[in-house]
Formats: C-alpha cells, sequence, structure tokens
C-alpha cells in the first residue's frame, strides 16, 4: 500500500488513519499540538476510535511498513503518496460556507505534494467546490497541474458520532476519481478498509452533490415534524402521538421533531443553497426547513416560561436546569449544538439556568460558546429547580430521580426527546 498522510485528525481522520493504518503506513497530520499530544498518548477525547484500537497501531518512527505515526510536522509529509483531506466544513455568522480550513489544507498539500500523486477530499462541500476551489490552491503553491503531474478524489464522509453500530468500516462508502483510472485507484484503496463496499461515482461533482444531499434531505423531513410540532401545539394534541398513529401505516416515515444541530444537518444544507444562488436559482425548500428547524431552540424557551407562568412561578431568578448540552445523546460533540440557544433564551427571561452534562468537556463548551457548566461528578441531586428542560437523552439522564430535582408538583419538566415517561412531563415535542 501507498504511504498516506491524513490531514485532521478529528472525528473524521482519526478512525480512517486507524484503520488505514491497519494495513500500510499512514501519516496523521494535524495542526492542533494538543490533540497531537493526546493521541500520541493513545486516547481519543472524541471517543469515536477505542483508546486500546488507536494504541495497537501507533508507531514512534515515519519509516514505517504499517501503522500510524502521528505529527505536526510537515516535513514528515513529504515522502506519501496519497494526501486524504478530512478538515471541517462550517458557516460563518452569515451562514455562508467558511471554506478556511479547506483552503488551509490544500496549500499544506500543496507544499509536499510530488508528481503522480493523489490527493483525497472528504470535507462536506457544495458540488464543485473540489475543482473550483480546492485544487487550483494546490497547483499554485506546488507549481504542479491537476490531471496531468497530481491527480484527485472525493468520497464524502458519513461518520456518525457516538453511533457504535454504523462505524466507518461497517458503512457503504462513495468513492470518485479525476480520471477513470484515478477513480479506480481511490475505489480500490477504500475497499481495503470496508466491509460493505463502495459506491464509485461518476465524477467528482456527483459524489460531492451525493453527500450534500444526505444532509439536507434529513434536514427537511426533521423540519416538516418540526412544523407539525408548532401547528399541534396550537391544537393542544401531542405530536408524538400523533406521529406513533400515523406509524402504523406501513409507508410512513416515523421522524421525531427536535433540536438540529451538529456538524452536518444543521450545515451542509447552507453550502447547497450557497451554492444553487451562485447559479441563479432561489432554494426556497430548503431555505424554508432551514428556518422551522431554527427557531425551535426559541419556541421550546417560550414553551417553559408559559408553562412556569400557568404553574404560577416568577420567572425573573427561576431556577431551571438544562440536562444536556451535546448535539445528540451520548456522544460529547458539542459542534453546532443548539442547546445553546434555549440557554441563552431563557437566560434573556431572567432564569438562573445550570447547564449538567456529564459527556461535555466542561472547558471545550466555555471555550465555543461562553457557557459554564456544571461538573461531571456532581451531586445532581444537591439543589431542586423550578423547571427542568431535558434537552439530550444521554442513557444517564433517564436513570435520574427527577422528583428529587423538582419543588414538588409545582415544578416543570419540558422533554425536547419524548423520552421520559409521558405522565411525568407536563410538555414535549
Amino acid at each position: 500500500m501507498k504511504k498516506i498522510a491524513i490531514i485532521g485528525l478529528g472525528y473524521v481522520g482519526l478512525p480512517l488513519a486507524v484503520e488505514f493504518a491497519k494495513k500500510g503506513p499512514v501519516i496523521g497530520f494535524d495542526i492542533n499540538q494538543a490533540r497531537v499530544k493526546e493521541l500520541s498518548e493513545g486516547h481519543d477525547s472524541t471517543l469515536e476510535t477505542e483508546d486500546h484500537e488507536l494504541q495497537s497501531v501507533l508507531v514512534n518512527k515515519d519509516d514505517i511498513k504499517k501503522g500510524l505515526f502521528l505529527t505536526t510536522s510537515l516535513m514528515s509529509l513529504q515522502d506519501c503518496q496519497i494526501y486524504i483531506v478530512t478538515v471541517p466544513t462550517p458557516i460563518d455568522a452569515n451562514k455562508h460556507p467558511d471554506l478556511t480550513p479547506l483552503v488551509k489544507a490544500s496549500e499544506t498539500v500543496g507544499k509536499v505534494i510530488k508528481k503522480g500523486d493523489i490527493v483525497i477530499y472528504e470535507s462536506t462541500v457544495y458540488p464543485g467546490a473540489t475543482e473550483e476551489e480546492c485544487l487550483p490552491v494546490i497547483e499554485k503553491v506546488s507549481g504542479l497541474k491537476f490531471n496531468t503531474d497530481f491527480f484527485a478524489g472525493y468520497s464524502p464522509e458519513r461518520i456518525n458520532p457516538g453511533d457504535k453500530v454504523n462505524t466507518l468500516t461497517k458503512i457503504k462508502k462513495v468513492t470518485s476519481g479525476s480520471t477513470p483510472e484515478i477513480a479506480d485507484e481511490v475505489d480500490d484503496l477504500y475497499n481495503t478498509i470496508l466491509e460493505n463496499g463502495t459506491f464509485k461515482a461518476s465524477s467528482l461533482k456527483v459524489a460531492e452533490a451525493s453527500k450534500v444531499i444526505e444532509n439536507a434531505q434529513r434536514d427537511l423531513n426533521i423540519s416538516f415534524v418540526n412544523e407539525l410540532a408548532l401547528i399541534f401545539d396550537r391544537i393542544g394534541i401531542d405530536t408524538n402521538d400523533v406521529i406513533e398513529a400515523a406509524g402504523s401505516k406501513w409507508n410512513f416515515l416515523k421522524y421525531k421533531p427536535g433540536l438540529v444541530g451538529g456538524h452536518c444537518i444543521g450545515v451542509d444544507p447552507y453550502y447547497l443553497a450557497f451554492k444553487a444562488e451562485a447559479m441563479g436559482y432561489y432554494p426556497e425548500v430548503i431555505y424554508s426547513g432551514r428556518r422551522v428547524n431554527e427557531q425551535m431552540p426559541h419556541f421550546v424557551a417560550d414553551k417553559v416560561i408559559k408553562l412556569m407562568i400557568k404553574k404560577g412561578h416568577r420567572i425573573l431568578n427561576s431556577n431551571v436546569l438544562l440536562l444536556g448540552v451535546t448535539f445528540k445523546e451520548n456522544c460529547p460533540d458539542i459542534r453546532n449544538t443548539r442547546v445553546v440557544d434555549i440557554v441563552d433564551e431563557l437566560q434573556d427571561f431572567g432564569c438562573n439556568v445550570d447547564i449538567y452534562d456529564p459527556w461535555a468537556d466542561q472547558k471545550e463548551v466555555k471555550r465555543e460558546y461562553g457557557i459554564e457548566t456544571m461538573e461531571a461528578n456532581v451531586d445532581i441531586y444537591a439543589k431542586t429547580y423550578d423547571a427542568i428542560v431535558l434537552a439530550v437523552s444521554h442513557d444517564q439522564f433517564l436513570e435520574l430521580d427527577f422528583k428529587k430535582l423538582t419543588n414538588g408538583n409545582k415544578s416543570v419538566i419540558f422533554d425536547i426527546k419524548g423520552v421520559l415517561p409521558k405522565e411525568l412531563v407536563d410538555g414535549r415535542l
């Protein structure tokens, strides 16, 4: 196997590096020194890779025949033949694609790529971004010509943080290449680590588009049931009850209402919308779905406040416990979590909000959102609350004694995830 460089060692890059390292030589590169140090010591704080699995492939030198060497040194990448880019692709404050990490990674590749080498992108982008934005950067920095001196592939990541069933090796992966021969080579490369094979797309653009619509479709499906939740709340019926009833039909898709955050679903539709507008088309359905999903945190906060008022609470300086701050259950990932919007809204109402999440890293939450969270080992029952909001359905939360957390029947319990017993809660989506 050719020597592979993985550029970016986060949720996507690390599992990829570990699997390829079981087959041949891999150099894992990241500019985050703390991250490289942590991984070099055999621990992955994202929990996407088991520590024993990571430790089993680590090696301490870069002249390797098999294994993973971790580094922040660009010089260590010079003798690689395949470069796989797995950096984040966020949106900016105006909800436009922020390609800065991708451009920087392309500059990195451009400094070390040689004739005959292949660069493969896994980062989610709009159709055309690889050829229009990334490869010209490599050409400029390297002085090499695309598809003459070096080649490219695109194989979109399908990592689902916290999912221990649909892991990297268990999923089918889309692949593509800038020439038919390179497409075959990229496809063969990924098939060395995948148990369920690949789908070889006809072009880089098709592969890029396939990824971005996976998440745009899910965003729209969730926005529909979220809109139903807004409607049924006015009617005075329970959305989950309606979904269970409708789900008795064989072809009904039982999506649940909720917050839409994370690194993909709440971000990728904006990439597709950006490209659509650049091509002269305004994507009304995509933007409509985004508007519905983005208003859900505010709806939740407003609903909790109304329920508290009905029970006679004085809202100013009332104590509210928010359970969960990660973007999904049983996972430490806080990227683009919409729980923070509920926190902001409740604080604007004058509530004192305590946030408890044993999965989230306190320092990371503070750094990313400026929010203080409770210690993971705190005595959660040391204080009672006027309202409790279950925002994330971590397994630990389902085992809590909610009666010990409340001020009797006067307290409000709101279940965003719809996982608590119906008789226990005052409201849910």
